[in-house]
């Protein structure tokens, strides 16, 4: 392979450049010591991160009761699709790829549409579909089911439907490299189908699992399409940050946006270190 000619190395800077100079903006004017995230540069602060409000009116992100609870309201979101997503993405792998069973191809096929499916689409199907079902059993049953209404809960399974696919195909990657010899070396020295589960079979599959962990709980807190569409009275920061933006924009949105940007970062690298010691 010859050594790279100087257009193929402008065409990669280039490339660089694309992906992170709009990053790098926004890090930048995170600290700019203005009202308004655009030059010119007015000096350094940190009033845009732990500032009370006294200087520009508006306190830091870490001191914004109303972002921190966008923030938490995420966290309250992410954490259940990521379990729900590694749980029953890990029972869809053994599904597929243990066992055979009338439709297990159209089974495998339709499992991917959620994901060519657009978010609002797919947002605005749930939301009319639980409405319906909530409608007909609160008649029948006299009671309010709140669950079913706009709301996190109905957050959680409206991004659960899509990442629920990313999950089980990571893991069912994983579990076809599987040598099912040593599960049967465990039965034969005696162990039970359990143990030989949980001893040997996740132990294996442990790396994919934390990945599709780790990448669930990324796409569900970065997710606004879905969210959006069935959200109610607590928004998770992506449509907190949507509603600020549309009232003006503020360094503030430049911190918070770092904030999540070197977050991402930690998890994209622990993913990365995941996915090598599985390698």
């Amino acid at each position: 392979m010859g050594k790279p000619t100087r257009a193929w190395k402008l065409y990669v800077a280039c490339f660089y450049l694309f992906l992170f100079a709009p990053l790098a903006v926004v890090a930048v004017f995170a600290f700019n010591a203005g009202q308004y995230p655009t030059p010119p540069w007015r000096g350094f602060t940190l009033e845009w991160f732990v500032g009370t409000g006294a200087l520009f009116g508006r306190p830091g992100v870490l001191r914004d009761a109303p972002m921190l609870a966008s923030l938490l309201a995420s966290v309250k979101v992410a954490l259940p699709v990521a379990g729900l997503a590694v749980a029953l993405g890990t029972a869809n792998a053994f599904l597929l790829e243990r066992h055979d069973f009338p439709g297990k191809a159209l089974l495998a096929n339709v499992m991917l549409w959620p994901l060519v499916i657009p978010g609002v689409i797919l947002g605005i199907s749930i939301l009319a579909f639980s409405s319906r079902v909530a409608n007909g059993l609160e008649d029948m049953l006299d009671a309010d089911l709140d669950f079913l209404r706009p709301g996190l809960p109905l957050v959680v399974a409206g991004q659960l439907s899509f990442i629920l696919t990313i999950s089980t195909l990571v893991i069912s990657a994983r579990l076809r490299r599987f040598d099912r010899s040593l599960e049967e070396a465990a039965r034969d020295l005696g162990a039970s189908a359990w143990r030989t589960l949980v001893t040997v079979t996740l132990p294996y599959l442990s790396p994919a699992m934390i990945g599709a962990g780790l990448v669930a709980f990324l796409m569900s807190f970065e997710n606004f399409n879905t969210t959006l569409i069935l959200v109610g009275s607590d928004p998770p920061l992506p449509v907190y940050m949507y509603g600020q933006m549309r009232e003006g924009a503020s360094p503030a949105i430049n911190a918070v946006s770092l904030v999540l940007m070197l977050g991402t970062a930690a998890i994209a690298t622990l993913f990365a270190l995941v996915q090598r010691r599985a390698d």
